[in-house]
């Protein structure tokens, strides 16, 4: 069993998230595997002109941990491996982490592996896939489950968490005992709230409060910021155990909030 979190100051976490090689912000409700619909439908917030290892080389300057780099689709392989590079160790990896090669991304620098798909079958939880995971990882330590997810549209307050690009719903909710029971395996959730995430229209405030309640260990939530007034409403709901992801709002991401003054109020938390 993995200990048990506690409570601890609220971080900034950044991230690098990686479209056909390019450093990108895309509203992530518009990811497709659908190769006849993907280009067509696929909104893009920016592209950034520089290099992966440039957010990285950023980020380990303003001593900024525990960030992600997301590979969204194929063709992100080099451009992940060479942001790790600049920053070994400070930056966790995923989108395609499998255990045939989980431990091949550690020993590229990352420091944790983050996994959705491949630990799910259709709509159901494999504990054996996870098992194998967490052993090619290196343990629990190294790994954070990504439980990224949505309400459906039948109605009702339970987020189900989502996979395949965030297109196919599970069966699996997020609930006090799956939280729980998914601890046993990681160290961290990563969570991104999939109807808000890259529209900046503010931050999905009854699934922060709900995992600031309920999840035994650490939390990374994404989706929806718009402001510096997010970052302490973050804080508030999210009891100490919820970290935050900011995306499209940052200025080096052609947002409106300023990177900067992110760094300083996250660096005034600890």
């Amino acid at each position: 069993l993995v200990s048990k979190n506690k409570r601890k100051k609220m971080k900034f976490r950044p991230c690098i998230d990686l479209h056909a090689g390019r450093v990108k912000q895309i509203v992530g409700s518009t990811l497709s595997d659908n190769k006849e619909k993907k280009d067509a439908v696929l909104e893009t917030n920016f592209e950034s002109e520089h290099p992966s290892s440039y957010f990285a080389e950023l980020y380990r300057r303003d001593g900024l941990t525990g960030g992600h780099v997301i590979m969204l689709g194929p063709g992100n392989t080099a451009a992940a491996k060479s942001a790790l590079a600049a920053y070994p160790g400070g930056l966790q990896v995923g989108g395609g982490i499998r255990a045939d090669n989980a431990r091949e991304w550690i020993e590229a620098g990352a420091s944790h592996v983050i996994v959705t798909s491949y630990v799910f079958d259709g709509p159901e939880l494999n504990y054996d896939k996870l098992s194998l995971l967490v052993e090619a990882a290196g343990g629990v330590d190294k790994v954070v489950l990504d439980l990224s997810c949505r309400k459906k549209q039948s109605g009702g307050e339970q987020y189900f968490v989502v996979t395949d690009k965030w297109q196919t719903f599970t069966d699996v909710a997020i609930t006090p005992d799956l939280l729980c029971q998914l601890s046993k395996y990681c160290c961290e959730f990563l969570i991104h709230g999939v109807e808000v995430e890259g529209k900046r229209c503010g931050i999905l405030q009854d699934l922060v409060a709900y995992l600031g309640q309920h999840s035994p260990i650490l939390v990374t939530y994404a989706g929806g910021v718009q402001n510096m007034d997010d970052l302490e409403l973050v804080k508030k709901l999210g009891n100490g155990k919820v970290d935050l992801t900011i995306g499209s709002a940052l200025d080096c991401f052609g947002g409106t909030m300023s990177y900067d003054q992110v760094v300083s109020w996250h660096t005034q938390q600890q």
